[in-house]
């Protein structure tokens, strides 16, 4: 796999003031043969052990999930991201990201192998002590024992440093003893090892601890009856005075906040890349059943209206993969850096993630909001069918419904990454300042009629995006002026700036992976990925103008207003895309292929 590292790299929220070049970035199209590789066995394993036993896993049969976990780790799938000293296969992170998507098709296996991979095995990689990690680190690896994260408690979801478990010493010094409830905790009904969140004493944060199921003082409620995700295992797990050996606290006393907050950041990108594969199998499955099912004579799939639902699937879905594998190799590049100039391994695994925690947040919204739109217009394109049981949509849209809540709910991550980009900028860390200054100066002066070098591909888009992060720039640069510290408090037009960051990094991500691999193979044999990428900046220049009048109606009045409607009028414009016959064309090619059009 090529390397994609710039000599000036790229920071996490840095694509809203500068340039992107296409060869700066990685695409999917240049996996690895030996990642490929490792798909492949990954897709197979789907195939084999998963779709054919829905029914038996979403039944909780007795023993089923455990088992099938025990297989994947067999296959080495428990331990992508585990180096080989600890019977892993130590790959990267855009490898990881790949396995998730494949995975992402196999429904509440999903959920249990995220929950074990990530929140229940990554802490102790990056934060466990040799003795812990050489410990618990290759039994989690091979599926010897299942691996959950107790985080969540009643009165503490979004809000987790709040939580009432407590740790108390005990009197010979040996053990805490840890008192508490959590709930929501996947894989509890059958996980040996929790990681649990504990308050010691009357500390302000958390802290970390490794629980091992039989040390006692552990019982647990029956399984949740759950919306989605019916197969994965869900408990209330009460701890009374359960023992833990002093030596099982997990970094240092009150990292644990740290601790949680880092590891979603890995776990918010991961769940976007776990989309993937389920809106590939959504989309594939709407068109085979658009074209098998006949109305007045003729296949459904004939019909615009059908069309339009089935190309919009495609546009989506290419979107979300285009911009996570950029966000992911990103990481990886940054990891790499870090390693070359000293940081340990471990830590700069860490440090490279954090520093693209605005993207994670980013592709975490979009990814689920993305889903969540596949799945309910596969419902609609199957009709009534899609509304039963018997048909494979009702349980695809229950199953997506969860990913726009864990993780951080979509509500919490916009607010959060508009949060980050604000608080860079504060430290000094993201030059928004004097590009947010040069827009407002733009605005009461005479706006250029220069065109754009149409030589070059996909000029004309690019300059559109330039424009674009001029509108962002222009509401957020003015919303922080107005509020100032204050600005946290106005959710719903930190919403907004959300989801024009938002669209502004997809559209990019798409196009610029549309030009790469024009670069590469030439303009017809990607004249399909052209049509995606250009209906999506189409909607997405839609979406931008909308939050942002939206935004500027919220909180600027008079004649202020009115100069910023017209610079938003003028940074969203663009000339009118025929999207129409651009669907058509996409369908076509899917109802021809019978699937997804890009394999």
């Amino acid at each position: 796999m090529e390397t994609t590292v710039a000599k000036d790299a790229i920071k996490g929220g840095e694509f809203l003031i500068r340039e992107t070049e296409a060869d700066e970035i990685f695409i999917p199209e240049e996996f690895s043969e030996e990642q490929k590789m490792m798909a492949e066995a990954t897709r197979d394993f789907i195939e084999k052990e998963i779709k054919p036993n829905v029914d038996r896993m979403d039944s909780l049969e007795e023993g089923f999930m455990p088992g099938v976990m025990e297989k994947a780790g067999e296959l080495g799938l428990l331990g992508i991201s585990i180096p080989e000293q600890y019977g892993g296969l130590g790959m990267s992170f855009n490898t990881s990201m790949l396995i998730a998507d494949i995975i992402s098709s196999g429904g509440s296996f999903s959920t249990a192998y995220g929950a074990h991979t990530g929140i229940a095995t990554l802490p102790i990689l990056y934060y466990g002590t040799e003795e812990q990690k050489n410990k618990y680190l290759p039994k989690l690896a091979s599926g010897e024992w299942k691996g959950a994260y107790c985080l969540t408690e009643p009165d503490a979801g979004s809000d987790a440093n709040s939580g009432k478990t407590k740790a108390v010493l005990s009197p010979d010094g040996k053990h805490y003893l840890i008192t508490g409830q959590k709930m929501w905790i996947s894989n509890g009904g059958f996980a040996n090892l929790f990681i649990v969140f504990a308050k010691i004493g009357d500390d302000k944060n958390l802290t970390a601890f490794l629980v091992e199921r039989t040390f006692g003082g552990i019982t647990m409620n029956e399984e949740e009856k759950k919306l989605g995700i019916k197969g994965s295992s869900t408990r209330q797990i009460f701890f009374n005075d359960c023992p833990v050996p002093v030596e099982n606290m997990l970094s240092d006393r009150e990292n644990g906040f740290k601790i949680a907050v880092n590891i979603l950041n890995i776990g918010r990108i991961k769940l976007a890349a776990g989309v993937i594969g389920g809106c590939k199998d959504v989309a594939t499955m709407s068109t085979q059943y658009a074209n098998d099912r006949k109305q007045f004579g003729v296949s459904i799939s004939s019909f615009g209206a059908i069309q339009h639902k089935l190309a919009e699937m495609a546009v989506k879905t290419y979107a979300i993969e285009s911009a996570c594998y950029r966000a992911g190799q990103n990481i990886d590049d940054k990891i790499t850096d870090l390693i070359a100039n000293g940081m340990p391994e471990n830590e700069a695994k860490l440090k490279g993630v954090e520093q693209f925690a605005i993207e994670c947040a980013i592709l975490k919204v979009h990814g689920s909001e993305v889903l969540d739109f596949v799945v309910d217009e596969g419902v609609q394109v199957y009709g009534g069918m899609g509304f039963s049981e018997e048909a494979p949509m009702a349980r695809a849209y229950r199953d997506a419904r969860i990913t726009r809540i864990y993780e951080g709910t979509n509500e919490i991550n916009r607010m959060l990454l508009v949060g980050m980009v604000l608080k860079r900028a504060m430290k000094g860390e993201l030059d928004i300042l004097q590009p947010a200054m040069a827009v407002a100066k733009e605005l009461t002066s005479v706006p250029s009629f220069a065109s754009p070098d149409l030589t070059k591909p996909f000029a004309e888009e690019k300059e559109i995006l330039k424009n674009l992060k001029k509108a962002i720039l222009m509401v957020a640069g003015k919303a922080a002026q107005t509020f100032g510290p204050k600005l946290n408090d106005e959710q719903e037009i930190l919403m907004c700036i959300a989801d024009m960051m938002i669209e502004v990094y997809v559209a990019e991500s798409t196009l610029l992976r549309t030009e790469k691999l024009v670069s590469k193979t030439g303009e017809s044999a990607n004249a399909l990925q052209a049509k995606l990428a250009r209906v999506y900046l189409a909607e997405a220049v839609e979406k931008v103008n909308s939050a942002g009048k939206e935004a500027i109606a919220g909180f600027v009045k008079g004649d202020e207003q009115k100069v910023m409607l017209m610079g938003m009028k003028r940074f969203t414009k663009m000339s009118p895309v025929n999207t129409i016959q651009l669907r058509r064309e996409i369908a076509s090619v899917m109802i021809e292929k019978s699937g997804y059009p890009l394999a």
